[in-house]
């Protein structure tokens, strides 16, 4: 594993060269039918799912946890790993975990400038093609319309 500084934080890169980084679908509860999409910070019109870079001695599962509360206020327990997800455009590798929302911060490190929505699976995925094709994939393997390698 390697690292680079960027910007505050150290990230990680993978021997392939690939930034490490987590995410989160995070589902209102275990029925699975509805997740919390957040708005990007670079426009309030695209959406997306909680995730960003690994720290140095970060597990993935610990950084998914810690991206969600940052940038939605999500308070959960973390349940599966639905996969890892290449990007070659964006040279990321992306482990993604289900998370039950347990709680939703009223204040938290990001409200300013990100709003938070629940949207049921399909809408989610049809949001994510829209603004992030690769997370629409991350709801295609959960739901078994894709698979993941």
């Amino acid at each position: 594993m390697k690292v680079r500084e960027n910007g505050a934080d150290e990230r990680t890169y993978d021997p392939d060269g690939l930034t490490r980084r987590a995410s989160c679908l995070c589902f209102r509860d275990d029925s699975e039918k509805e997740i919390l999409l957040i708005t990007s910070t670079s426009s309030s019109c695209k959406w997306l799912v909680p995730g960003g870079g690994i720290n140095v001695g970060e597990e993935p599962q610990d950084a998914a946890v810690r991206e969600a509360r940052e940038e939605a206020g999500v308070v959960g327990v973390v349940g599966r790993l639905l996969g890892i997800f290449e990007n070659k455009e964006k040279q990321t590798r992306t482990w993604v975990f289900a998370l039950y929302v347990k709680q939703l911060e009223d204040q938290w490190a990001e409200a300013k400038i990100r709003k938070r929505e629940w949207h049921n699976l399909a809408e989610a995925k049809r949001i994510l093609q829209l603004h992030k094709p690769i997370q629409a994939t991350y709801i295609s393997v959960m739901d078994g319309t894709d698979k993941v390698s």
